[in-house]
């Protein structure tokens, strides 16, 4: 698991995604969709579920651009 996240982190200044600007969001966001894919959501992505974690499908979810997310302010 360590690993993936690793990964992904390692690849996450070729992300396609601008919005992510630091791996603490990126994990938040990669949480919040895993949740969503143990709750029955299907993958974004082109990827067995059945040889994955939810975790690492998420992570390479967002890494794609795969998952939409806002930025709220709270002032």
């Amino acid at each position: 698991m360590a690993k993936a996240i690793e990964e992904v982190l390692e690849n996450a200044g070729e992300s396609e995604v601008p919005e992510l600007d630091s791996k603490y969001r990126m994990i938040i966001v990669a949480a919040k969709r895993s949740k969503q894919l143990q709750r029955g959501a299907r993958p974004r992505i082109d990827i067995s579920p059945l040889k994955h974690k939810p975790t690492r499908i998420a992570l390479e979810e967002v890494q794609k651009g795969k998952v939409n997310f806002e930025i709220i302010d709270e002032e």
